[in-house]
């Protein structure tokens, strides 16, 4: 039994070996074959058909995307000179955390340092932040108003469509594990 058993390991590849012994005879001759057939004609290229040309009347319409909604021109001046109440101040520097929308940020825990309070604030690619109250964070101008044990209070000024802001109260919670 062991005399079988040493012998089949060698016969084995040589009878595989016998089975691809038959060559690509028969490749060879189809590719004859196909080369001594007269070629198919080729489909012509469609033709370009030109577009049709429209000429734009709006120009002197109101623009869709601007939001007067009911305002007169008028009402609209006045906005402009009040400077439409609350609005983002458009010269103060962005802070770090002000990259990142509020809803991908949480909470980790607070330290408090020389008497001021600090949420540790962590962002989507797993870094921590300190931040107190008067830091902004989050897309939509988002300036932190308290700082707490379990969550930090945001509010946050957002566009209100009619070309004005308006304000908006956010809680970003302390993150469960």
């Amino acid at each position: 039994m062991s005399l079988i058993m040493r012998i089949l390991p060698l016969l084995l590849p040589a009878l595989l070996l016998v089975g691809c012994a038959k060559g690509t005879d028969d490749l060879r001759d189809w590719v004859s074959e196909i080369r001594q057939r007269e070629p198919e004609p080729i489909d012509p290229i469609p033709p370009i058909r030109t577009p049709e040309i429209v000429a734009y009347d709006a120009m002197d319409l109101r623009d869709p995307f601007q939001g007067t909604r009911g305002r007169t021109e008028e009402e609209e001046e006045v906005a402009s000179e009040e400077g439409g109440g609350l609005r983002p101040d458009p010269d103060r520097r962005k802070e770090y955390l002000e990259g990142f929308p509020l809803d991908t940020l949480s909470m980790v825990g607070t330290i408090e340092l020389e008497g001021v309070e600090y949420a540790l604030i962590q962002d989507n690619e797993n870094v921590v932040h300190r931040v107190r109250e008067g830091n902004y964070m989050g897309q939509n101008h988002g300036l932190v108003t308290d700082v707490l044990s379990d969550q930090v209070e945001v509010r946050e000024l957002v566009q209100d469509g009619r070309g004005g802001w308006t304000e908006r109260r956010v809680r970003v919670a302390m993150a469960e594990d």
